[in-house]
């Protein structure tokens, strides 16, 4: 009961996102002059498939999406790139979109479809840096334990096309950009390094943050960040009045979905947050925590209850195992619950990919250490060597769903069952 109710609640939280259900009523209204569709992210074709199904009139365009996630479209043309490492075919489709927007009127709208994973799929090197220098900065800032926020904050001002800078390369066309939200707080500047919202930080700020992590960027890249042509549009740029951001789906919306399965199956659902940050590890022993304190007093809520969060954890990489944070989290989770009677969890990607690998993440239960026991593996060494997702694998525990094709971050669930 407790695994199906867990896998209940993600497929709830996932569809509560899915672009054919929460684009359509946001789409805005026709212009007079042409409607030109872009995008970038890991729901970039299902967004444009939802926008060609229900627009009225004709369109075009081009979005970039991840390797697998594509979906077939009349009228916008889907392009798949690489994630989270970018590569030369999501240079050259962001490249694309960037002449796309270029010499429209004040009659023409441009419809921007964004969401998580736009920031290495639209990826076109400002002035003077190549895409090696962003794929090196791009990795080394993925294995620094890095926030999101901090990630895309130098993405932005090493980009020809993020922190606004598309916006502004459509004047004076109308710009609509519609939004899935993986980001903690869901700020539009953040989601995808915000293409079409003016950008409240600095280069000052971007060098700060590799300063932060001990990255040395590559002589080209502290050349272009010295200069002032590094700095991103700001708030108040008049080429970005005719611009609206507009968030579609956000964590928040997944995390009330699940807890609308789980009130239905008989359990109290408890969201403890839909933004948290840290170390994967660490979020998991507080997790651990509340789950006990449940178990064991009733509170923050008696059992049958569940413990709901979500938001984007980190991963500061040390070894050599696989496994993306959600997978980290799960196993950093059993260790500190140490096989306690009655609880039982899963985390995912709402995307359906745990960092790079095949996984939406994994499941665990009361029973998860003694089995892993029988087969000789210890929790602490693989945990230790970043491999959750060969510890979750030998268990036959991962949750495999292929892509969703919508993006809302990480969902967690943490059933506590009655003693």
């Amino acid at each position: 009961m407790s695994r199906s109710l867990l896998l209940t609640m993600f497929r709830a939280a996932v569809d509560a996102a899915l672009p054919e259900r929460v684009l359509p009523p946001r789409l805005p209204q026709p212009p007079k002059g042409r409607t030109v569709v872009i995008g970038a992210g890991k729901a970039a074709g299902s967004m444009a498939k939802a926008a060609e199904t229900h627009w009225p009139g004709g369109l075009e365009g081009l979005v970039v999406t991840r390797y697998g996630h594509g979906v077939r479209c009349r009228e916008i043309e889907v392009v798949e790139a690489s994630h989270p490492v970018p590569d030369e075919a999501g240079r050259r489709a962001a490249e694309r979109i960037l002449r796309l927007v270029q010499r429209l009127t004040a009659n023409d709208l441009v419809l921007c479809l964004i969401s998580g994973g736009g920031s290495a799929l639209l990826t076109l090197p400002a002035p003077g840096l190549t895409l090696v220098d962003k794929q090196e900065v791009n990795r080394t800032l993925l294995k620094s334990g890095a926030t999101i926020a901090e990630i895309n904050c130098v993405r932005k001002h090493l980009s020809a096309i993020k922190g606004g800078r598309l916006a502004a390369a459509a004047a004076p066309a109308r710009v609509v950009s519609l939004m899935i939200s993986d980001v903690p707080g869901d700020d539009p500047s953040v989601i995808a390094s915000g293409p079409t919202v003016p950008d409240a930080t600095t280069r000052e700020d971007a060098l700060a943050v590799l300063r932060k992590y001990h990255i040395e960027p590559s002589r080209s890249v502290r050349a272009w960040l010295a200069r002032p042509e590094s700095e991103t549009p700001k708030p108040n740029d008049p080429r970005l009045v005719q611009v609206e951001n507009v968030v579609i789906a956000r964590p928040q919306d997944a995390l009330e979905a699940a807890a609308a399965a789980a009130r239905q199956a008989g359990y109290a659902p408890l969201i403890l947050a839909n933004a948290l940050e840290g170390e994967a590890r660490e979020v998991a022993v507080v997790h651990a925590g509340i789950a006990r304190q449940c178990a064991g007093f009733g509170q923050p809520a008696p059992p049958p209850c569940v413990l709901l969060s979500g938001g984007e954890t980190t991963v500061t990489v040390r070894g050599t195992g696989r496994g993306g944070r959600n997978a980290e989290f799960l196993l950093a989770l059993a260790v500190a619950l140490d096989g306690h009677p009655g609880i039982h969890a899963i985390a995912c990607d709402t995307d359906g990919i745990d960092g790079t690998e095949d996984n939406a993440g994994a499941l665990l239960a009361p029973d998860t250490l003694r089995r892993a026991g029988e087969l000789k593996i210890s929790p602490k060494a693989r945990l230790a060597d970043n491999d959750g997702y060969g510890f979750f694998a030998a268990l036959d525990d991962l949750v495999i769903t292929g892509p969703t094709l919508t993006n809302v971050n990480d969902f967690r669930a943490i059933i506590i069952e009655r003693a």
